[in-house]
């Protein structure tokens, strides 16, 4: 049989095919008003695995294909259903008294920063809040508890860098804190060597910075044999050689920084990338959507079944949306269960992804809505 004649014999199952899962989905719509009567929850796993197992029983060696094939199609008509429904009410009403015609940053007020005056962070938190006072803190918890404490409705700490890859501390903060991220800003960071007068690159044995910021460096490090040393902040490792008086060690810090605490630039650009940015966000107590919001951030975790991340990941392409990272984390419990981190464009004022996040805030464990906020 030649290649056109099989494709038209694929096309004719194929419009079989289409009547009955439009049937099925008709279906399904009858299956969520009966559930609505009843107060019952959409998602029933044992039902759902019960007919994923008889279909690979039944499929033989194509078992596994069509069991995929089978999921998919649970999963829309799972979704259909959550849609009649109007589960995730709780999230639905946040989102809704979230909205605000009104910028995070129009009104003066004071911002918690990370780090020291000159730092990257405090340059992100400049921008950001043009008119505000920035308050400093030396470690990421004590931004968090600055913003917790109401000493500053905002504050502002990296999240992730180009080359060094998540600041995982700070996902971690935002789960035990169950903060909001309301904006967000990408930073270009071009790192400098720099060090007391006098001091002279055969004579500097450490260096220091964030480790974030010597990640960000690594290879020249590696190319002068030069030792990282963690510090809390790269403006802060400026303050600290300054203060040090010692010309044996040496800072990676900001141009600006270098100049504020009085240091010589021995190198500048030894970031290893020149296109090396740092994304920076401003986080909240208060959920905050701003009309331009353009990015949405998650935190969940699956059940431990076969297909699980890849059945979730389905649903935002089914519901057209475009994904620009996922990573996991450990959750810490000893059992090697893992969050996931997810960032995609859109904004919850469009009705399939509010019914997205809303269908999984139901059926996720640890679902966590970070955000949908505009990245400048």
């Amino acid at each position: 049989m030649e290649l056109l004649e099989l494709r038209k014999k694929i096309d004719e199952i194929d419009s079989k095919i289409i009547p009955l899962l439009l049937e099925r989905m008709g279906i399904s719509k009858k299956v969520a008003e009966y559930k609505v009567k009843r107060g019952m929850p959409v998602l029933n796993e044992q039902r759902e695995q019960e007919i994923l197992d008889n279909v690979k029983e039944r499929c033989g060696e194509q078992g596994d294909a069509v069991s995929t094939v089978f999921a998919a199609t649970m999963d829309a008509s799972r979704e259909l259903q959550h849609r009649i429904i109007g589960g995730g009410k709780e999230l639905r009403n946040a989102v809704h008294e979230a909205i605000t015609k009104e910028k995070i940053s129009s009104s003066r007020i004071s911002v918690a920063c990370a780090g020291v005056s000159e730092g990257n962070t405090d340059k992100a938190a400049r921008i950001l809040f043009p008119e505000s006072e920035i308050k400093y803190y030396s470690r990421f918890e004590d931004v968090f508890e600055a913003v917790n404490r109401g000493e500053a409705p905002y504050g502002v700490i990296p999240i992730e860098n180009s080359t060094a890859g998540s600041v995982h501390e700070a996902y971690d903060l935002m789960m035990r804190y169950k903060f909001y991220v309301v904006g967000a800003y990408s930073l270009e960071i071009n790192h400098c060597l720099c060090a007391n007068k006098g001091a002279k690159y055969e004579e500097i044995n450490e260096v220091y910075s964030h480790p974030q910021a010597l990640a960000q460096c690594s290879e020249f490090l590696r190319h002068f044999d030069f030792t990282g040393v963690n510090y809390s902040n790269t403006a802060a490792a400026a303050k600290y050689i300054s203060e040090s008086g010692r010309t044996d060690i040496a800072a990676i810090c900001p141009k600006d920084a270098a100049k504020k605490y009085g240091l010589k630039i021995l190198k500048t650009e030894i970031q290893n990338i020149s296109n090396n940015r740092t994304r920076f966000i401003v986080i909240s107590k208060k959920l905050i959507i701003e009309e331009n919001a353009d990015k949405i951030s998650l935190i969940f975790s699956v059940s431990h079944t076969t297909g699980s991340l890849y059945r979730v990941l389905g649903r935002f392409s089914m519901a057209g949306l475009n994904l620009t990272k996922l990573e996991s984390r450990p959750i810490g419990n000893g059992d090697f269960d893992y969050y996931f981190y997810t960032d995609f464009l859109g904004n919850l004022k469009d009705g399939k992804t509010m019914d997205l996040l809303c269908a999984l805030s139901c059926e996720l464990p640890n679902f966590k809505f970070l955000g949908n906020y505009h990245e400048y």
